[in-house]
């Protein structure tokens, strides 16, 4: 299927529709090795070779990346004040229409995926899907075991919310691990604090089966496969 020139360039770069085509009028795009500069001009993603400064853009109708949060970020996609995962995002790996996939407080580290494909993320968050969340909490004490059975019945938060079971595994070193299908505001701080204990650290390991990268350092980020993009609706995950 063909498409406006100035659309695909914009849809596979960081470039704005305007920027794009500002790009197109000044002679740095080329079509089957053809300079263009007719910002309308029809192309066919599929078959055409079509480059920006000389770089060949590949298409790919979606984009989905996979980023160890570090604290101190906000998961937005601008903000007036604060540094936004987007900003964490390399020049060579952005494109319009990225956003976080969900959201982690800005002092909570971990998995946070990235994508422009709104399908999959509103999938991926909705409630009905019961898509696992797990993360790992550093607490201000060691906790007791009963954590576990605590909520696995469910939850009551100080406010009355009623949260659903979930899973709590306790992993030495004040540390437990923690799995909901929910995305309450603060929830797993304030299950830990129903249940008198204070979160002091939080990190997201895995969502469905689809686990925090080893290798990726905090503030890095890395392109997932759609396969790999799609283990977060998967629920058999490996065992941290």
């Amino acid at each position: 299927m063909k498409e406006r020139l100035d659309k695909f360039i914009s849809s596979q770069t960081a470039l704005s529709r305007r920027d794009a085509g500002k790009a197109i009028r000044g002679k740095r795009v080329t079509v089957g090795g053809e300079v263009c500069c007719a910002v309308d001009a029809k192309v066919d993603p599929d078959a055409d070779r079509i480059t920006l400064d000389g770089q060949a853009l590949t298409y790919q109708k979606n984009v989905y990346y996979l980023l160890n949060k570090p604290a101190g970020v906000v998961s937005a996609t601008e903000d007036s004040a604060e540094r936004t995962v987007i900003d964490l995002i390399p020049p060579d790996l952005r494109r319009d229409g990225i956003f976080p996939a969900g959201r982690l407080d800005k002092d909570t580290t971990g998995l946070l995926i990235l994508t422009d494909d709104g399908e999959y993320a509103h999938r991926m968050l909705s409630p009905k899907k019961h898509v696992d969340k797990t993360y790992v909490a550093t607490l201000d004490r060691e906790p007791d075991a009963s954590i576990g059975d605590a909520f696995q019945k469910g939850i009551t938060l100080s406010d009355g919310t009623v949260c659903q079971p979930g899973q709590a595994v306790c992993r030495g070193n004040h540390r437990a691990e923690v799995t909901i299908h929910e995305g309450k505001y603060h929830q797993v701080k304030r299950m830990f604090a129903a249940l008198g204990y204070k979160v002091v650290a939080l990190e997201r390991i895995r969502i469905g089966a689809l686990s925090l990268d080893d290798s990726l350092g905090h503030g890095e980020i890395r392109p997932l496969t759609k396969a790999e993009a799609m283990q977060v609706f998967d629920t058999k995950p490996e065992p941290y």
